[in-house]
Formats: C-alpha cells, structure tokens, sequence
C-alpha cells in the first residue's frame, strides 16, 4: 500500500462526515479551480484567449477554444465534466459523455437532464474501497512491521559475518605460516629423495645399456654366422651380395662395388673386423629365414601342403576349396618374425622411461633399496602434509570471499533484503515451474519433463529513481532462438509473506514477475500526514 493509498483512504474516511457541506461552483467545476468561476463578474477562458459574460458559462454554446466555459454541458468537444462523487472519489469524464443516458458518475451529476434513471451508488462504492483500503493499510502495517524486524535480524547479522571475518584473518594468518612452513619442510625432503631416484634411475640405465650391448653382440654373431655361407669365419663381397635388402641407396641393382664399400673397401672381413661392418647394416639385414620362407612353403602341423590350382586344374579344385585360412595363418606368423628382427633394428634412447617391450627385452627396472624408500616416504609425508594444509587456505580463502560479498551487497538502505540471500521461491503453473533465487539466478523448467532453462543473472536494483529498490533486474539468460538473451524483471510489492505471485511474459524473451515481501513495506503515513495539503473532499 502506498503513502498515496492511504491518504486517500484517510480521505475517505472523512469525506463521510462533511459531504453535506457542499461549496458552490457551475456544474461541472472541481473546486480546486472554483476561484476561477466567480458568479456576476466576466469569465476569463483557462487559457487566457478570450473574456466573456458570466452568463455564458454553460449556456450550451462553446465560446472557449479551450471549452472551459461549458465544464456543466457537452457543447465543447474538448471539455471535460468534473463528477463530485460526494462519499467516492471524485473523477473528470470527458463533455461527450454528459446527458448521453449513460451514468458515468456515481452520484447521477453527469445525467441531469436526460431523463435517464440513475442511482447514486457513490456512498456503496466509497465503502467497498474503504474496506479494501483499510485492509491494506493493516497488510501494509504488519508487513512494515516485520520489515523491522529484518532490519534488526540483518543487522545482527552483519555484526556476526564481520566478527567471523575478523576470526577468520586471524585464523588465516596462522595458517598461511603453517603452509610457508610445511612448504620448507616438503622441499627439504624431497631433494634427497630426487637425488636418491636419480641415483638408481642412473644405474638402472646402465645396466640396460650392458643388456643392450650384450643382445647386440649376440645378434651380430648370428647374423654373421648367417651370411658365412662357407662357414670360414669371415663375410665376402659375395656373401654379402645374397641380401639385396642391403642396397645402400635401394635402386634395385646391389653391386659389387657397393659390397665392398659396406665391407670398408676390402673383399672379406673377419669376425673382429665384421663389427663396424654389422653397425652399417643392422638397420637394414633382414634374417635369411625370414627371406627363404614363402607362405607355400610354411606348412601347418598336421596337414599337407598343397600347391595352387593352375588354370587347367579348375575343375578338379574349384576356386573355393583353396585354402585360405592356411594363407592367413602364414602372414600373421610372417609379421611375428619381422617383429621379432626389428628389435635389433632401433632401440629407444637410454633415457627414455622402459616401456613394456623393454621389460620384456631387458626385465622391469629393480625396486628402490630401502635406503631410498625411505627418503620417499618421507617425502611424500611431506607433500600430503603440505597439499592438505594448503586445501585448507583455499577453503578459508573462498569463506573470507564470500563474507566480503556478503558484506559489501546491496541489500537495500537497512539492508532488510538480505534475508532472501541463499534462498528460493517457487511458482508453479500449468506448464512450467518458475525459480527464483534472488541476487543469484531465474529459471524456468517444463512441469512434465525438460531442460532447466535460465531467464537470468542477478544484475542490479532497477526501480526508478524515488523507489529504487521497488524492481530487480535479471539478465543475460538463455538466448532465444533468433533473438534476444532472456531477462527477467522483478516487480515487489509489500506483503506479511515472501512468495511468488505471477509470472507474464509481456515480450518476447522478457518476462515479468510479480514478488511479495515484507522489506518493501513502507511505513504508514500519521493522520495529520495524510490530511496535511487535503483541500477537496
């Protein structure tokens, strides 16, 4: 209820008891521009063009551009036709209207002299608003009522978030010391532990490096071995020659000339001499075995081989009896040995942590001696130490955060709306169920199954400038397809409860919502108040 409502209720009131005192004026006259209509002196026109006998107003003839000689009769279209509504409320009807056989004025005055049969209903009406504007001021008193009482709850409030803040620096400084020094002790154990990891990593690449040497001693013996076709103990030039794989720049013609080149110049190398020979060439050799064996010739345990059809033999063995399964088996064990020789082809750095093909080559590095377990342990005491301390002063940090915005919020000029802080109303409809959650976020979600969609982000107080804080601005919501991002204003109104009334969407992507709450209750104005300035009744 506004200060307006109730003086005007006021109004009413009295209007009762001093409506029989009736002031003189032309028909039709407020009395607030009664002192302009003084009977037996000449009528100056209200806009000043022109001065006419005082007989000539409501003569029925429009003498005044502005029609304000004829306020009591229809002859000026312009005009306007005061209705005293003696014990209602008083009210303008435009001239059109008077005499037309329609009661526009609750008390008959615009129907004198049409014969129409009106009834004045004025003093029903003035008490049917009375009783609806007495309820209001008793809403709007309880409501400004427990308006105080919020005030008085926020402000005990804010004196408890401050004094908790207060608590909570301190508490953080104590433990942001405790963190520097957990930090201090985390970083002195872990370096002996990076030194000890070091230390073992360091040697478990050495003995991979000995393993790797060691396998590839062993596999140049056996290639050299392989490409001894006269088993003397050295590998020729036209040993060499049986591998065409070996063709240094792979033009498909392996030379003589290029043999030599890969033996370092000479026909045959002995078996000390093969070593610079077989780093030449490892990349490249391919086993003999590997070279001789063709899938015909790979036999299946159990079965006998056979030879493919040729075209005179299609009918003694159709197409489909070929055996195809026996080729498939051939090319699977085919790329298991070229797999098993490209292990001694490239070798990943001694650097590089073991994966699982080189713990099948060289074994898993070995387990940390106790020595150095140890010093990880405790390390790693240290870092869980450290990281817990440190979730800690997070978790402060985000409480001081959120005191600080809670403090420093605008929740009205007492802060009486700072009980609606953290909370959620909701309004249900045929279709959708509405949520608003002041200063954070409205929704809307389908009542029978669907997405949440967002109608908007707490913006700001968007009242005008006398009853700022009578509106709430949502914005940036949900896109609407092909238009604007969703917004939401919120219109308060002052009730004894906090709820959700209606929701509208009087354009498109923007919707209206009509919010009780107690904290913009206004205090009712005194008697004198509400009569202060009063002049028509």
């Amino acid at each position: 209820m506004t200060s307006c409502q109730t003086q005007y209720l006021l109004m009413l009131l009295l209007s009762v008891g001093v409506s029989a005192v009736e002031v003189q004026r032309p028909r039709g006259v407020p009395l607030s521009k009664r002192q302009f209509y003084e009977e037996g002196k000449p009528f100056t026109c209200l806009d000043g063009s022109r001065t006419i006998p005082f007989d000539r107003v409501n003569d029925d003839y429009c003498d005044c551009k502005d029609g304000s000689d004829e306020p009591g009769t229809a002859a000026c279209p312009n005009g306007s036709f005061h209705c005293t509504n003696s014990g209602f409320r008083p009210g303008f009807i435009p001239s059109s209207r008077i005499n037309d056989g329609i009661c526009d004025c609750c008390d008959t005055t615009d129907e004198y002299n049409s014969g129409a049969a009106c009834q004045n209903t004025c003093r029903e009406l003035g008490r049917k608003e009375r009783e609806s504007l007495q309820k209001m001021a008793e809403i709007t008193k309880e409501g400004f009522l427990l308006k105080q009482q919020l005030i008085q709850e926020a402000k005990r409030g804010l004196e408890e978030k401050k004094a908790k803040q207060a608590d909570i620096q301190i508490g953080k400084k104590d433990l942001e010391a405790k963190v520097e020094a957990l930090r201090t002790v985390k970083e002195t154990a872990e370096q002996p532990e990076k030194e000890a990891k070091e230390c073992h990593l360091k040697a478990w690449e050495e003995q991979k490096a000995v393993i790797q040497m060691e396998k590839d001693k062993a596999k140049m013996a056996e290639v050299l071995s392989e490409l001894d076709d006269d088993a003397d103990g050295s590998v020729s030039v036209a040993e060499l020659l049986s591998h065409s794989e070996l063709d240094p720049d792979s033009d498909g013609s392996f030379t003589e000339a290029e043999a030599q080149g890969l033996l370092g110049g000479v026909d045959k190398v002995d078996s000390v001499a093969f070593e610079s020979v077989w780093n030449n060439i490892k990349d490249k050799y391919t086993s003999e075995q590997a070279n001789t064996e063709t899938p015909a010739e790979v036999e299946t345990p159990g079965e006998e081989v056979r030879e493919p059809p040729s075209d005179n033999d299609s009918e003694q063995y159709p197409e489909e009896d070929i055996p195809e399964e026996e080729e498939e088996d051939d090319d699977e064990e085919d790329e298991e040995e070229d797999q098993d020789d490209g292990d001694y082809k490239q070798s990943p750095p001694p650097t590089q942590t073991p994966d699982k093909k080189e713990d099948d080559d060289e074994g898993t590095m070995p387990p940390f001696d106790q020595e150095t377990q140890n010093l990880i342990d405790a390390a790693q005491k240290a870092r869980d130490a450290f990281d817990e301390a440190e979730r800690a002063l997070r978790e402060v940090d985000d409480q001081v955060k959120n005191l600080e915005k809670e403090i420093s919020f605008d929740f009205g000029p007492n802060a009486e709306f700072a009980y609606l802080y953290s909370q959620c109303y909701e309004l249900s409809t045929s279709e959708y169920i509405y949520r608003l959650c002041p200063f954070n976020r409205m929704s809307q979600k389908p009542k029978f199954g669907g997405s949440e969609t967002n109608l908007g982000s707490w913006g700001h107080w968007a009242g005008p400038e006398d009853n700022i804080y009578s509106l709430m601005k949502y914005e940036h919501g949900t896109g609407c397809w092909q238009g604007p991002n969703r917004s939401t204003t919120i219109k308060l109104t002052c009730g004894k409860e906090t709820v959700v009334t209606s929701v509208s969407e009087p354009s498109r992507c923007e919707y209206l919502m009509e919010f009780i709450s107690p904290a913009i209750c206004q205090e009712p104005p005194s008697l004198d108040a509400a009569l202060h300035g009063h002049e028509e009744l």
